[in-house]
């Protein structure tokens, strides 16, 4: 039985996205997560505590005021510590990542691979770009001072296909989006254009955030809001134009960003390794084990951090483009 109807799918092709309200269970899915990355941020306020740069742990505190205290006395939003991927460029043997077996568990998750195989087939890719979002109220953010901005907030207008290098321009890559606690407009949710997609991939300049698209590409009028709850999953194709909203709540917007592609088309972050997530055709090739799926990571940064490593550029836009 299909878990997405046919006028569910046609809207994704139609528009470009498609948001699916109550798809992952809200406890049974989301919880475990969150109490894992409990654990992380122990462990972040023992590093720094012990560093000298928080006066104590704040363990009193639930997570999002802990969370926030922690970043605004560190002046840091420690952005890679939460995070399940390495990041482009400097990577080190103690450069920090989080591959929690919850984390692992979600991107396994029945449900969600069993609405993923309705748009890319039942070969499903676990990409490995792939990112946690803890993203602060923009007035209680930490100031990056040579950007002349807060260090984590808005992210540009930018299509998924831009963000990686151009050996994946024909993967079938799948954007999935959602919430680990509500994220309604204020909070700084995503917005998208509809029917942007039809246009293909377009110019991007590297900017502070990430690669963002050129203003001519965007028709800001049509960008519509898209706020969510916890349970709701967001899907987009690659060429989906699509930015979030500013944080102007009092409290931190978490979500997850996770890409799925048909398995043997490239990723487009070929150092980064992903996972076989199903195949109905070959089950045995499915990887299940959590402490397997995180040693690929730890061994691709030793790899990366190795002194003969020849770093390898996944930035495929040029800031001297005449666009730009």
């Amino acid at each position: 039985m299909s878990l997405l109807s046919r006028e569910q799918l046609d809207t994704f092709n139609d528009r470009g996205y498609l948001l699916v309200e109550g798809l992952l269970d809200p406890v049974a899915d989301l919880d475990p997560i969150i109490a894992e990355y409990h654990t992380v941020l122990d462990n972040l306020a023992g590093e720094l505590y012990a560093q000298g740069r928080i006066r104590e742990c704040y363990g009193e505190l639930d997570f999002n005021e802990r969370f926030l205290r922690i970043c605004e006395e560190s002046q840091d939003v420690h952005k890679q510590y939460f995070d399940f991927s390495l990041p482009k460029g400097g990577v080190k043997p103690d450069t920090p990542l989080w591959v929690g077996p919850a984390v692992f568990h979600m991107m396994r998750n029945e449900r969600l691979l069993d609405a993923v195989e309705q748009f890319i087939g039942p070969e499903i890719y676990s990409n490995p770009v792939q990112h946690v979002r803890l993203k602060p109220p923009e007035h209680r953010s930490p100031w990056d001072p040579e950007a002349e901005q807060i260090q984590l907030g808005i992210t540009p207008w930018h299509q998924d296909n831009g963000v990686v290098t151009e050996d994946a321009d024909d993967t079938d890559m799948l954007t999935v989006w959602f919430p680990l606690w509500d994220a309604p407009v204020e909070a700084g949710c995503l917005e998208v254009i509809p029917y942007s997609h039809l246009e293909g991939l377009q110019i991007h300049c590297p900017a502070y955030g990430g690669p963002r698209l050129i203003d001519e590409a965007l028709q800001l009028e049509a960008a519509v809001p898209m706020p969510m709850r916890r349970g709701d999953v967001l899907f987009m194709t690659r060429y989906t134009k699509h930015a979030s909203l500013p944080n102007l709540s009092d409290s931190v917007r978490l979500s997850f960003d996770l890409r799925y592609n048909p398995t043997g088309q490239p990723t487009g972050r070929g150092e980064f390794p992903g996972f076989v997530a199903r195949s109905r055709a070959n089950p045995a090739s499915e990887l299940h084990d959590a402490r397997a799926w995180a040693q690929l990571w730890y061994d691709a940064r030793a790899q990366m951090a190795a002194p003969d490593y020849e770093e390898v550029s996944f930035d495929r836009w040029d800031i001297n483009h005449p666009a730009c």
